[in-house]
């Protein structure tokens, strides 16, 4: 009996290491870095870990309630280099196959680095085999296309920073992604261990309270996580959402609240892992490459848009109204048009006598009244050519001062059995995702933007022939011939996937 138990004991453990071998591992943590001592917190912010490992290969990905990976926010450029160095030290996963993606909203800790780490160590320490199943959701109720083309031709978008133009100037909105891109783990006992999922949407919506919120992503992977079942973690991905808001981003008249919207991207998405039926799939391949891509030079932009601006001020017309006259009357003019300054009968009075004082009056404060309205639509404009013109100047400034031409970006593509992700460290706006997801001759394929690194907006080549009306194609480094670039060699790498 003495030599029986360390048999058993080496059958037992040549037995698991043949079902590693044959499954894929993979260990989930997350750690909370809200910061606390900044305000008041609606809800936790977190950064979540996912390490999956296959063979030889490891893969650690990444997702952190935060605006950017580097040059906004509280997340600093030394950020990723350091993070994958360490990552490196303590767990031997290579800083190629870190995958680091931001939700894109605000509020983090100072120490975000060291709970980073934390993270995966605590997720590649608790790495235990896995069945992996891939699907997608549908959610198109929560978001919106926030740039709009008018009869004129130009493109505006949607911010908080500034007017939309008058209802009569729309013609057309742009599209939108609806697709939510699912990857389901679940262990051999049959719980479900993580689950990824990938959307393209603005998480700016906010909280009534105006507390620091992990904004929709929070509030959907919160309702994954507890319907899921007590240790599955929930990692959300964000897609190409350069140009996608929150449905009812502009609403003035009720206050901003994510969480319904949150609600049923976690519904939507939950729905979606319902449908899948994981299988054992040990495919893991991770490619990471950098790409020069071009910078933009947008001074004759610059010169035009001030041109702009001049002409707007030019034609400010004098007005013998104020705000506060402007209000009744608009009222008055509104309510009665034929008869705004007096009761019908001193109208009709004043017509059988041949007087036209009344009439008279009311056409000196129509004249008033239209050319009040005209200033405002020009104050409007020029509220969004003067913060159009700032992020023009301050990157052209940049670009004109870099040492290259061009921007080295890091491009990243993973395959996780049927799952396929490729990236981009900036914001696309949404027809890259979907353009890369057409061409791609894999069934599941997803894009997450906000990884590995900011670079700012990443508009189409058309949206950058606008450049200078929206914010997408003004706060951005790139040259309009930076999509054929990227779009082309991410067709390369899901090749080689």
């Amino acid at each position: 009996m003495k030599r029986l138990i360390p048999a058993l004991f080496l059958v037992s453990l040549q037995l698991y290491a043949a079902s590693a071998e044959s499954n894929l591992l993979a260990g989930v943590a997350r750690v909370d870095i809200t910061h606390y001592d900044a305000g008041p917190v609606n809800d936790p912010l977190y950064v979540k870990a996912l390490v999956v490992k296959s063979g030889d290969t490891t893969l650690a990905i990444v997702t952190i309630d935060a605006v950017t990976i580097g040059e906004i926010g509280h997340i600093g450029n030394d950020f990723l280099r350091v993070v994958r160095s360490r990552i490196e030290e303590e767990t031997g996963i290579p800083p190629i196959h870190v995958l680091v993606n931001a939700s894109h909203c605000h509020g983090v800790v100072h120490d975000v680095e060291a709970r980073t780490l934390q993270a995966v160590i605590e997720a590649a320490a608790n790495l235990v085999p896995v069945l992996i199943g891939v699907g997608a959701g549908v959610e198109e109720r929560i978001m919106e296309n926030r740039r709009f083309t008018l009869k004129n031709g130009e493109q505006v978008d949607s911010r908080r920073a500034y007017s939309l133009p008058p209802d009569e100037l729309f013609t057309e909105v742009g599209p939108v992604d609806s697709e939510i891109g699912v990857l389901r783990l679940d262990t051999t006992g049959g719980e479900t261990l993580a689950a990824l999922y990938n959307f393209a949407c603005h998480p700016i919506q906010g909280v009534p309270s105006g507390g620091n919120t992990a904004d929709m992503i929070g509030f959907s992977s919160k309702v994954i996580e507890e319907n899921l079942g007590v240790g599955a973690v929930a990692l959300f991905l964000q897609g190409c959402a350069g140009d996608i808001n929150p449905a009812h981003y502009k609403d003035a008249d009720h206050p901003h609240d994510a969480e319904p919207l949150g609600n049923l991207l976690g519904l939507s998405t939950l729905r979606a892992l319902r449908s899948i039926e994981p299988e054992q799939d040990s495919r893991l391949v991770v490619i990471n490459e950098r790409i020069e891509l071009p910078r933009a030079d947008t001074a004759e932009r610059i010169e035009n848009l001030e041109a702009r601006r001049s002409v707007l001020l030019e034609s400010l017309q004098g007005t013998s109204i104020n705000l506060k006259t402007f209000i009744p009357l608009a009222v008055k003019y509104g309510l009665s048009p034929e008869y705004p300054s007096a009761y019908a009968h001193r109208y009709l009075h004043e017509e059988a006598t041949g007087v036209i004082d009344a009439k008279h009056f009311d056409a000196t404060n129509r004249a008033m009244l239209q050319r009040y309205i005209d200033n405002v639509h020009v104050m409007e404009e020029l509220t969004r050519v003067q913060a159009n013109l700032e992020l023009l100047r301050k990157h052209q400034a940049s670009n004109v001062a870099a040492p290259k031409p061009f921007v080295e970006v890091e491009v990243m593509a993973v395959r996780i059995g049927e799952f396929v992700l490729v990236t981009f460290p900036g914001e696309p706006t949404v027809q890259i995702g979907l353009n890369i997801k057409q061409a791609s001759s894999h069934d599941h394929t997803f894009v997450a933007g906000y990884t590995n690194g900011y670079i700012y907006y990443a508009a189409t080549a058309e949206q950058l022939r606008n450049t200078g009306h929206a914010q997408e194609d003004s706060d951005s480094i790139l040259a309009p011939e930076w999509q054929a670039i990227y779009e082309a060699k991410v067709g390369e790498l899901l090749g080689r996937l």
